[in-house]
């Protein structure tokens, strides 16, 4: 094992979010960054941000093992096959879809979108980093020891290793995720080829829809990053849960 998964297996261990009370943390964590940080969703009494397509998600956090906090939260939004109203979340917003030769032949349940991933100020935020649910390559100089900070520029990489791992532990045909066009090309250099399918559109800042298909998940990853993502997939995908391939049975309409 090279020393950035070795030095990620110390700090932090990625969970998939099997239970209720353990979605309510994503939900938890997404409400602190999008609505009372950001400001780019409303405010409510219950301090939970979500969506509809929660209720089809597969929701990844990320424990720091010192504190057992929650480092971090992402999901992967699938669509049950045959559930004509169940909807992405580029589905949501007006997205020209211009660039992708297959995503129309594709059904839905083999389409997985990667989406919320959000990162606890705490573990992000610098005097400077303000507006920005995740950084990468950043680190809160102050609440940590020296060697821990040293290792939360991974957190984001993390999250987005997991929710791809989730890609793959699923057997998806592909991902899609809408994000920044400069996010893009940091994720590149790391071999995370995501391939620009739309023209770039305002939401929040520019951002452009993407895609990786799942033969390109791993193959342009550097040596590093693959056994970072070697290391995660083996994690969740060691879990004690159900539905792999698809939601089966499970009930994801939570109660708040």
């Amino acid at each position: 094992m090279d020393n950035l998964a070795r030095n990620f297996s110390i700090y932090f261990y990625p969970r998939y979010a099997a239970t209720h009370h353990q979605r309510r943390f994503s939900y938890s964590i997404r409400y602190q960054v999008y609505a009372e940080e950001l400001g780019w969703e409303p405010l409510n009494e219950s301090r939970l941000e979500r969506d509809e397509c929660d209720n089809y998600a597969h929701h990844c956090l990320l424990e720091h093992k010192r504190t057992g906090d929650i480092a971090g939260c992402v999901r992967l939004v699938v669509p049950p096959a045959g559930n004509r109203q169940a909807r992405l979340p580029c589905q949501l917003h007006d997205i020209d879809i211009t660039g992708s030769d297959n995503l129309s032949r594709l059904t839905q349940s083999k389409v997985g979108e990667i989406s919320r991933l959000a990162v606890p100020s705490c573990f992000r935020r610098r005097a400077n980093e303000a507006g920005k649910p995740f950084i990468l390559g950043s680190h809160n100089p102050t609440l940590f020891t020296k060697d821990e900070r040293r290792n939360f520029p991974n957190i984001s990489i993390g999250l987005y290793l997991s929710a791809i791992a989730m890609v793959d532990i699923c057997k998806l045909d592909f991902a899609l995720v809408v994000m920044e066009p400069r996010l893009q090309r940091h994720l590149k250099r790391y071999g995370l080829l995501f391939r620009q399918i739309s023209s770039t559109f305002e939401l929040k800042g520019e951002r452009a829809l993407y895609e990786l298909p799942r033969s390109d998940l791993t193959c342009h990853m550097n040596p590093q990053i693959l056994t970072l993502y070697d290391l995660i997939r083996s994690e969740l995908d060691s879990q004690s849960w159900q539905g792999k391939s698809q939601m089966d049975d499970r009930q994801y309409n939570d109660p708040v």
